[in-house]
C-alpha cells in the first residue's frame, strides 16, 4: 500500500480552501493535509466583509468552514502563523512561530495585499486598506470615536467600504481619480445613475481628484489634494487595487511576474509546487474575483487526485456591487469600439439602465443597473459565444418580456452544466441540478449542500427556477426553509411537535420528524438540544455532543490552541481572599495573562486543555459561562453604596440578578447591567436586559446590543421594588427562552416580534408569575458544570491532549 502523501496549503482563504474541498470530495485519503493561515480565523468569505460592515451579516455568518470542519476532515490547521520560508530542495516549509512541515505537494494561495498609495502621511494611525476581518474591526471601532471618513478609490471595493462606513454612522467622502465611478465595470451612463443613487443614501463624491498627502500628527486628520483643496478625515480607507502576495515565492526561487506564474494546470516553475487564487498569474492575468479562483481550484484538485481534466483556460468575469438598495451587474467587455455595436435602454424615472455590447452577432459584454434579474442569463450567453442574431432587442428588454421573449426557465434549461450560477461560491448549474437529484427540494437545502445563495443571495432567483425545472414532483408546492437545510420545519413547528409527542432526545426528534440528514448538522443539533432542555428541564439530559467545543470544554479556545477561563465574579465585586486564590492558581499553572474583562471579571488566558479540570477544582468558583449561550455577565456601577449621584444599590441589585439567573441556558448569550442612576455608568441601555435606578424605583430596559450592530434598548416597564425587578427580569428571560429562535439575540428577537407583544405577554401578573415559576423550576435542576467534571474521572478524560489531529492557534 502506498503511503499517504503530504500536502501543505499556504493560505487559509477562499481559493486555497475551495481547492482542498474539491480534493476531499474526490478522495478523502489521498493526502495528509496541513494548512497555514496568517489570520487568526477559520476560512471565511472575504467578499461578504462589506455585508458585515453594512450590518447585513455578523462575523459568524461569513465563516465558510468552521473549526470543527477541519477536525472532522483530519486537517491540521495553524492560524495566526504565516509561513516565512519555503525550502523547495528538501520540500519543507517553516512558519514564523518555528513550525516545520514537510510536503510532497505544496499549494500557494496567499492571496493579495491592498495597494497602499505611497503618499506622505500614509503610515499614520487611521489609514488602512479593506481586505480582511481586522480592517472591518478597525473601521467599527473607529466609528465609535470618529465621524469623518474618506475612501480613496471609487471602484467596487471602495464603494462597498463607503456604504459600510455610512451604516456605522460616519460622514463619508469617496475620492476617485477618474471622472466617473467604477469605470472598469460601468459605462458613464450607468455610473451617473449609480452616483445619484449613492448620493441619496448619504455618500459624497470628490471625482477627478488626485490625493497629495494625508495630514495630521500621530493620527490622520485630513487629506490634501494636488489642486490645493483639502478635507477633514479621521479615518482613511485605501481601496485603489491589490497586489498579488508573491514575496514568499520569490524568496524561494519560484518564477514570478506580477503574480506567481502558473501554467494551465496551476503548476509553478518548481515541481510539486502549485499556486491558485489572487497570488497566481495565468497567461499574464492575475484575477481578483472569486469565480475564476474557484475554477482554478477545481482544475487543480482534479489534477492532484489523478482525475482527467482539461486545463484552466482563463475566465470571462462578471461583477456585482454588494451595496444595500443598489443593483449593479457588469460582465465581459462593455466599452464601445469601432468593431462593436451596442443596444441601450435607459429609464431615469424608475432608475433602470441596460446595455449589451455585440461583436459579429455575439454578445461580448453587458451592463445592468436597477434591474439585474437577467444578469446570469446574459453572462451565460457571453461565455458561450453563441450567435444572438435576431434576438438582440428581446435580450435587451429582458428574457421574460413579450410573447416572443425567451423565458428565464428556458435559458437556464438550455444552459451548459458547467456554467456558474453562484459566482460568490463558484457553484455551477450542474452542481445544483445534481443536488436536486439527490433530494434537495428547497433553496435552504441547496445552500447547505452546495453553498449556492450562501453569500450575497443574488443567484437565489436562478436557484428557485432550477428547483422548479428539476425537482419535479418532489418540489410540489414551494418548499419553505426550516431551521436549517436538514428540515423544512420551523422553530415553532418543531417545539410544538416535541410537546405533543413528548419527544425526549435529539435523535428521536430527527427520526420522528423525518430529518433529511440522519445525524443533523451544526445548526440544528445545538438548537434541538436547547429546545429539549427548555421544554423538559427535569427529564432531559443535556447532550454534550450537540454543543459547540467551547461549551463542551467550558472555556474559550484561543487562536494559539490554549483556553481562557473566566470564574464568576458577581457584579464585578470580589474580595482579597478570592483574588489571592485566582493569583495562586494562575501562578501554579503558569497562566501567561490575567486580564480584566469588559464585564468586570478576571479572565485567565493561555490555559492548556489538560489543565482545565485542575484549575477549576482549585479555584472552587462558579464558571462565568464566558463561552455559553447563557447569562454571561451582570455589569454594575457602585450605585448609592459609594457614589454621590447614586439613587439605589446597583451592586446589590446586580449581584441578586446574577445569582438568580446564573447557569440558565438561553437561545443566545445574554448580558445584563445595573446602573445606580440615570447617568448610566454601567451602560445598561445597550444590554439584553438593563436596569436603571431612578428616584423611588427602577426602569427595566430590554433588547439592547453593543456588538457589530449597535441597538439601544427599549423601556419594558418601571417598577418600585427590587422584588419587582427580579420578577419582571425572570418573566422576560423565560418568555425569551420559550419563544426566540436558536442563536437569536434579544435585540434581533424584539425587532422581529415587536416590544408591544412582549409587554402584553408579561403585563398580566398571573401570566408573568407562571413564567417565573417555569424559570425557577429549570434553575432548580441546573448546577455548575465543573462540579460534575471534577467529580467524574471519565469526564476528565475529555480534557486529555489530542494525540493525532490537532487544531492549533484557534
Amino acid at each position: 500500500m502506498s503511503q499517504t502523501k503530504k500536502m501543505v496549503l499556504i493560505g487559509n482563504g477562499m481559493a486555497g480552501m475551495r481547492t482542498i474541498e474539491h480534493v476531499l470530495k474526490l478522495s478523502t485519503d489521498a493526502y495528509e493535509i496541513t494548512v497555514f493561515g496568517a489570520e487568526p480565523h477559520p476560512n471565511y468569505n472575504r467578499i461578504m466583509l462589506s455585508s458585515v460592515l453594512a450590518g447585513g451579516a455578523d462575523m459568524q455568518d461569513i465563516i465558510i468552514n468552521d473549526w470543527d470542519w477541519y477536525e472532522e476532515n483530519n486537517i491540521r490547521l495553524y492560524t495566526g502563523d504565516a509561513v516565512k520560508k519555503i525550502d523547495t530542495v528538501n520540500r519543507r516549509v517553516t512558519s514564523e512561530l518555528g513550525i516545520e512541515v514537510e510536503y510532497d505537494i505544496l499549494i500557494l494561495a496567499m492571496g493579495s495585499n491592498p495597494f497602499m498609495l505611497p503618499l506622505p502621511g500614509a503610515n499614520k494611525e487611521g489609514v488602512i486598506g479593506f481586505r480582511d476581518i481586522k480592517d472591518c474591526q478597525i473601521m467599527m471601532e473607529a466609528s465609535k470615536t470618529y465621524k469623518k471618513a474618506a475612501v480613496i478609490g471609487g471602484g467596487l471595493l471602495g464603494l462597498e467600504a463607503a456604504r459600510g462606513l455610512l451604516h456605522l454612522g460616519m460622514d463619508v467622502n469617496v475620492i476617485h481619480i477618474h471622472k466617473y465611478l467604477m469605470e472598469r465595470q460601468l459605462d458613464e451612463s450607468a455610473s451617473m445613475m449609480l452616483q445619484r443613487e449613492l448620493e441619496q443614501q448619504g455618500m459624497k463624491f470628490l471625482l477627478e481628484k488626485q490625493t497629495a498627502s494625508i495630514v495630521g500628527k500621530q493620527r490622520t486628520q485630513g487629506i490634501t489634494f494636488a489642486d490645493g483643496s483639502e478635507i477633514d478625515a479621521d479615518l482613511v480607507v485605501m481601496a485603489v487595487g491589490i497586489k498579488p502576495n508573491i514575496e514568499l515565492a520569490k524568496r524561494a526561487g519560484i518564477e514570478v511576474n506580477r503574480g506567481i506564474i502558473v501554467n494551465d494546470f496551476l503548476e509553478t516553475s518548481i515541481k510539486g509546487v502549485y499556486a491558485v487564487g489572487e497570488c497566481a498569474e495565468h497567461r499574464g492575468i492575475a484575477y481578483g474575483l472569486v469565480a475564476p479562483l474557484y475554477e482554478q481550484g477545481m482544475v487543480l484538485a482534479k489534477r492532484l487526485v489523478g482525475v482527467e481534466t482539461a486545463g484552466y483556460a482563463g475566465s470571462v468575469t462578471s461583477t456585482k456591487l454588494k451595496v444595500s438598495g443598489v443593483d449593479v451587474f457588469s460582465a465581459g467587455y462593455f466599452k464601445d469600439e469601432p468593431s462593436t455595436r451596442s443596444l441601450r435602454y435607459q429609464d431615469d424615472i424608475d432608475g433602470v439602465y441596460k446595455k449589451i455590447v455585440l461583436q459579429d452577432d455575439r454578445m461580448i459584454g453587458a451592463v445592468l443597473f436597477g434591474d439585474t434579474s437577467d444578469g446570469a442569463s446574459l453572462f451565460s450567453l457571453i461565455k458561450s459565444g453563441e450567435s444572438i442574431a435576431g434576438r438582440e432587442k428581446e435580450l435587451l428588454l429582458g428574457f421574460s418580456a413579450g410573447k416572443s421573449g425567451v423565458s428565464v426557465a428556458s435559458r437556464l434549461e438550455n444552459m451548459a452544466n458547467d456554467e456558474i450560477i453562484c459566482g460568490c461560491n463558484g457553484v455551477s448549474k450542474g452542481a445544483i441540478v445534481e443536488a436536486i437529484g439527490n433530494g434537495c427540494a428547497s433553496v435552504g437545502e441547496i445552500k447547505m449542500c452546495t453553498k449556492a445563495t450562501g453569500s450575497c443571495g443574488g443567484c437565489k432567483p436562478q436557484v428557485e427556477t432550477l428547483l422548479q425545472l428539476y425537482a419535479g414532483d418532489v418540489l410540489g408546492e414551494p418548499v419553505k426553509e426550516g431551521i436549517c437545510g436538514c428540515t423544512s420545519l420551523g422553530r415553532d413547528e418543531i417545539v410544538e411537535s416535541m410537546k405533543a409527542m413528548h419527544l425526549m432526545s435529539v435523535k428521536e426528534v430527527m427520526n420522528v420528524l423525518d430529518w433529511r440528514e440522519p445525524e443533523g448538522c451544526s445548526k440544528c443539533r445545538p438548537a434541538l438540544n436547547y429546545y429539549l432542555g427548555m421544554l423538559w428541564p427535569a427529564e432531559y439530559t443535556d447532550e454534550k455532543e450537540s454543543r459547540f467545543a467551547n461549551e463542551r470544554y467550558h472555556a474559550n479556545i484561543q487562536k494559539d490552541g490554549t483556553y481562557s477561563v473566566i470564574p464568576r465574579i458577581y457584579g464585578g465585586v470580589t474580595s482579597p481572599a478570592e483574588l489571592k486564590k485566582i493569583a495562586m492558581v494562575a501562578e501554579k499553572y503558569n497562566v501567561p495573562l490575567v486580564k480584566f474583562t469588559g464585564g468586570q471579571r478576571l479572565d485567565l488566558f493561555g490555559v492548556k486543555k489538560e489543565d482545565l479540570p485542575g484549575i477549576w477544582e482549585e479555584l472552587d468558583m462558579p464558571s462565568g459561562h464566558g463561552y455559553g449561550k447563557a447569562l454571561r455577565t451582570v455589569k454594575t456601577c457602585v450605585g448609592s453604596t459609594f457614589c454621590r449621584f447614586g439613587t439605589q444599590d446597583a451592586i446589590g441589585m446586580g449581584i441578586r440578578l446574577e445569582k438568580a439567573f446564573e447557569r440558565i441556558n438561553t437561545p443566545a448569550k445574554v448580558k445584563l447591567a445595573v446602573s445606580g442612576c440615570p447617568r448610566n455608568c454601567a451602560e445598561a441601555t445597550v444590554k439584553d436586559l438593563g436596569v436603571v435606578a431612578i428616584d423611588g424605583g427602577w426602569e427595566i430596559y430590554v433588547g439592547g446590543n453593543a456588538g457589530v450592530k449597535v441597538r439601544a434598548s427599549e423601556l419594558l416597564c418601571t417598577v418600585k421594588t427590587e422584588d419587582e425587578v427580579e420578577e419582571w427580569a425572570a418573566g422576560y428571560l423565560q418568555y425569551y427562552r420559550e419563544n426566540a429562535n436558536w442563536n437569536e439575540r434579544t435585540a434581533s428577537w424584539i425587532e422581529r416580534v415587536g416590544l408591544p407583544s412582549i409587554i402584553e405577554a408579561l403585563d398580566n401578573g398571573d401570566d408573568r408569575r407562571a413564567l417565573v415559576d417555569r424559570i425557577e423550576e429549570t434553575l432548580s435542576y441546573t448546577k455548575d458544570p465543573w462540579k460534575e467534571i471534577i467529580q467524574n474521572d471519565e469526564l476528565r478524560k475529555n480534557f486529555e491532549p489530542l494525540s493525532d489531529i490537532q487544531i492549533v492557534n484557534r
